[in-house]
Parts: structure tokens; sequence; C-alpha cells
């Protein structure tokens, strides 16, 4: 297999995570801002478009990023083959600061994009920057966002690991993107309701970065809640204990 510069994995990471967060925060954005509608207008969709649009979006991500990177596109896939899948640690950083740099510049996109509907659903910025990053459903329990996050984040690293892997009946065809946002669809129908369903440390702290510095004052990072590290540290240990149990559970029963 070709190797690639890490200049090059990097740029791949950088611009399949701005893919990714295009169409997820795009598709969220589709609903919320227009979700009233108007007079004769058609209102686009609810839950289940957002988790058919981030499905989409993960799969586009992974065919953009795949060949070079690896797309991981997400720093809990990231960590997680660093331990299990002797992912190099000196990459580690620097794939996830690509990946943070790829979410915030599409946030920053799709806000430029939605700017009118933005200014006519929430012109003070205080109540919208759900759009682009996720919130406890119960601000109180913290404790809930977080099993949330890390039950959904394992689910995606155990599926993501059984799918990558040459032991086990890895899928044929180049169809490892569609599955792998088929498994994103399935999480976030079944466990996206206590913190939004982030699964992903990136695709929630760049977004999270945008809307302070576009003035969003429910941003969950200056307003006071401090409940931007749920989506950071649940999937990270979520990650961990998907890839371990992927391992421990099924991979050593595999052949060589």
């Amino acid at each position: 297999m070709q190797k690639y510069s890490l200049r090059a994995e990097l740029a791949a990471e950088f611009l399949g995570t701005l893919i990714l967060i295009l169409l997820g925060n795009g598709v969220v954005a589709m609903v919320v801002l227009f979700a009233k509608g108007t007079p004769g207008e058609v209102v686009h969709g609810g839950f289940t478009n957002i988790t058919i649009g981030w499905g989409l979006a993960v799969t586009m991500g992974c065919y953009a990023a795949g060949r070079i990177s690896g797309a991981h596109l997400n720093p809990a896939v990231t960590i997680a083959f660093a331990i299990f899948r002797d992912f190099s640690w000196r990459k580690v950083a620097p794939y996830i600061l690509a990946q943070v740099a790829g979410a915030f510049l599409a946030a920053a996109l799709v806000f430029w994009n939605y700017l009118p509907a933005f200014h006519a659903a929430d012109p003070h910025l205080d109540h919208t920057a759900g759009i682009f990053t996720t919130f406890p459903a119960f601000p109180e329990v913290p404790s809930a966002g977080l099993l949330d996050q890390t039950i959904g984040t394992a689910i995606l690293l155990f599926m993501v690991m059984a799918l990558t892997d040459a032991r086990n009946q890895p899928p044929g065809a180049n169809l490892t993107p569609v599955l792998v946002g088929a498994v994103v669809v399935a999480v976030g129908m079944s466990f996206g309701g206590m913190h939004g369903y982030a699964i992903n440390p990136a695709r929630d702290f760049g977004p999270r970065l945008f809307t302070v510095v576009a003035g969003f004052k429910n941003n969950g990072l200056t307003d006071g809640s401090m409940v931007f590290w749920v989506p950071i540290a649940g999937p990270i240990l979520g990650g961990i204990v998907g890839a371990a149990a992927y391992d421990w559970g099924l991979r050593r029963f595999l052949p060589e």
C-alpha cells in the first residue's frame, strides 16, 4: 500500500472532516432554522433527517480521506487506533489538530451560508448554538450525557474495528465508508437524545470554538455551563472501551 507524507495525511484529515461537518452542521441548520416555515413553505424535516444526514456526512468524509489518511476524522478513532492498531503516537496530536481545524472552518462556512436565516431566527445569537455543537438534555445530570456519549462511541468504535479488520469479514467493493455511515445513523437513532450524539470530540469542539468566536451566547464553553468536556471525555473513553471490547471479545478468536 502506498505511503503518504504526514503533510498529505493531515490535509486529508482536515478536508475529510471539513466535508463531514459541512454536511452534518448543514442538515441541522436546515432542520432548525426552517422548522416553523412560512405560509406555503415545506418544513425541512426533523430528527430522522438529522441522523441520516450525519450518516451520509460521515460516509462522504470517509470517501474523501480514506485512501490517504485512513479517514479517522475523529480523535476517538485516532486514539483508539494508536492504542490497538499500532497507529503512530507521534501522529495523534497533529491528526487531532487537523480534525478540529477542519470542523471549525466547516462551522464557519455553514454559518456564513445561513447568515440571513440566523438573523431571522436568532438575531441575538442566544439559542441556536446547538446547530453547531451539542448540549445536554438534562443539564442537572451531566453523568447522563457522559454515559450516553460513552456508550454511543463504544458502539461506533466496536463496529469500525469490525468493519476494518482483515481477519474478520471486511466489506468488499469499497463499501466500508457506507457501512460506517450506517453505524452513525443507527447510533444517532438509538443514543442521540441525552447529549446530542457527538460521538466525536473534533466534531463537537471545533464548531463550539467557532460559536465562541462568532459571539453565540449559549456556547457551552464561555457561558458558565461548562458542558464542553462531556462530548470530549465521553467519546474518548467510549472509543477505548469499544475497541477493547472488539479486540478482547471477538478478535482473539479470529484466525491470524
